[in-house]
């Protein structure tokens, strides 16, 4: 075996390890393990310092406003009772049951979004809201419906960053994918949600040791319970600063060259991620100062604050082991796997594909870079292939979405967010995704059979 798979298997074990076993803080473990990735493999002291400080810096330029602006808008809408006034309209017209599955299928196949940072960040009040109405297995059921949504639509449907990079680099085009990611999205995100509500019926979560709300965060949740205070505006337009930033994102990804090719500077401008979460956050502040006065707005924008700064660390830090994994040449370990494959069955065809983005997944910690990089991979010999295109970009879309695990920023922006300790996140968010990948292989295959 290749040292670098080694040192990459002995990193993440580690990591684990030192947070779940030795119970030591995320921040310390993840730069721990970042540090003995870099040395380990070659990288030297001096350039494993660089990678992991730019590691860090990379990952607050892509998301670090949006976290910041995110969560503030949240803080806002939580003081003016609008998630508990979303939860009790949602809980009439579903009922408590239903819930996780009504929301797995708004993310994955209705509201799928080119950014899961922005999706994890607006969907989470609204799972920790909804949570209580279902009862003590409330929390780990909306938190494994809102992380098998949000990716099963990230990786399967338009306009999600992993489709548009791996139909790209395949020569796919995006409306011979549609039709099959459609399917594939909901099915996927529906299926894994009904399975892992069985484990949870059965004993599997322990609030004690898997809920971890820190005090900000505990701070809005009582809030909740105070009607008195609650906005009276009508709750589409309470719900603006998230829709609307929704809409601009969308409206922007759909206008894109890569789709319908229309947009303007206008369009790009107005739907680039920071710019529409900021609008958001204008809407969220206005309405507040408006309708419940400076002082409470106030008060809401410092519990933002306040969450947002642990969740902005350890984001980061998750960024940093990523981007020393990603420095090393480990997928150049996997290159030759494909070179090989050319006449092999549909079948075996297909499974290689989505353990090779599986593999690069696990390793790099990044959705979309999983897949890119092994669509990289396999797009030279793609075509002396006895599988349609369209079957090994699904194959390689599906294992690309296998176990989400501790060097991704987004594992501990979901653990903060949902208000869960390590192990509640690696019970929801790592099982639903692993579960995930593992339920849409079939379906990729049948798919292959029929392209």
């Amino acid at each position: 075996m290749d040292w670098v798979v080694v040192h990459t298997i002995i990193t993440i074990a580690g990591v684990v390890g030192l947070i779940v076993v030795l119970k030591v803080d995320p921040v310390i473990s993840l730069v721990v393990g970042a540090a003995y990735m870099g040395l380990a493999n070659g990288l030297g002291m001096a350039s494993t310092v660089t990678t992991i400080t730019e590691g860090f810096a990379d990952i607050m330029l892509e998301v670090g406003l949006l976290i910041g602006f995110g969560v503030v808008i949240g803080s806002l809408l939580h003081q003016a009772g609008a998630f508990r006034r979303l939860v009790l309209a949602l809980v009439r017209r579903v009922g408590a049951d239903r819930m996780p599955v009504a929301m797995t299928s708004l993310l994955a196949a209705i509201m799928p979004s080119i950014y899961v940072d922005v999706q994890v960040v607006l969907a989470s009040p609204v799972a920790r809201s909804t949570a209580p109405a279902i009862g003590r297995r409330g929390l780990p059921m909306m938190a494994s419906a809102v992380a098998i949504g949000i990716f099963a639509g990230y990786v399967f449907m338009v306009p999600g960053l992993s489709v548009l990079l791996v139909t790209g680099t395949l020569g796919i085009s995006l409306g011979t994918w549609l039709p099959y990611g459609v399917v594939l999205a909901l099915a996927t995100a529906v299926i894994t949600t009904l399975l892992i509500g069985l484990l949870f019926k059965v004993g599997f979560w322990h609030p004690e040791t898997d809920e971890e709300l820190d005090e900000a965060m505990a701070e809005q949740e009582a809030g909740d319970a105070v009607h008195e205070g609650d906005s009276q505006l009508p709750l589409v337009v309470l719900f603006l600063p998230i829709l609307v930033p929704l809409l601009l994102i969308a409206f922007a990804a759909f206008a894109s060259e890569e789709v319908l090719d229309f947009s303007n500077a206008y369009i790009a401008f107005f739907g680039d991620a920071s710019v529409a979460m900021f609008i958001g956050l204008l809407l969220a502040y206005v309405m507040s100062r408006l309708t419940r006065g400076s002082a409470a707005t106030e008060d809401a924008m410092r519990d933002g604050y306040h969450t947002s700064g642990e969740i902005l660390l350890i984001t980061g830090v998750g960024g940093s082991l990523g981007a020393v994994i990603k420095a090393t040449e480990l997928k150049t370990v996997l290159s030759d796997l494909f070179s090989a494959d050319s006449g092999a069955p549909i079948i075996l065809t297909l499974l290689l594909a989505w353990v090779i983005a599986a593999v690069l997944h696990l390793a790099i910690g990044s959705v979309s870079v999983g897949a890119l990089a092994a669509a990289g991979i396999i797009g030279p010999v793609v075509g002396t292939l006895d599988v349609a295109p369209v079957a090994v970009g699904l194959a390689i879309a599906s294992g690309a979405m296998f176990a989400l695990h501790v060097n991704s920023n987004f594992f501990w922006m979901f653990k903060a967010l949902m208000g869960l300790s390590t192990k509640g996140t690696f019970k929801t968010l790592t099982l639903a995704t692993t579960v995930g990948s593992v339920v849409s292989l079939p379906l990729v295959m049948v798919a292959g059979l029929i392209a």
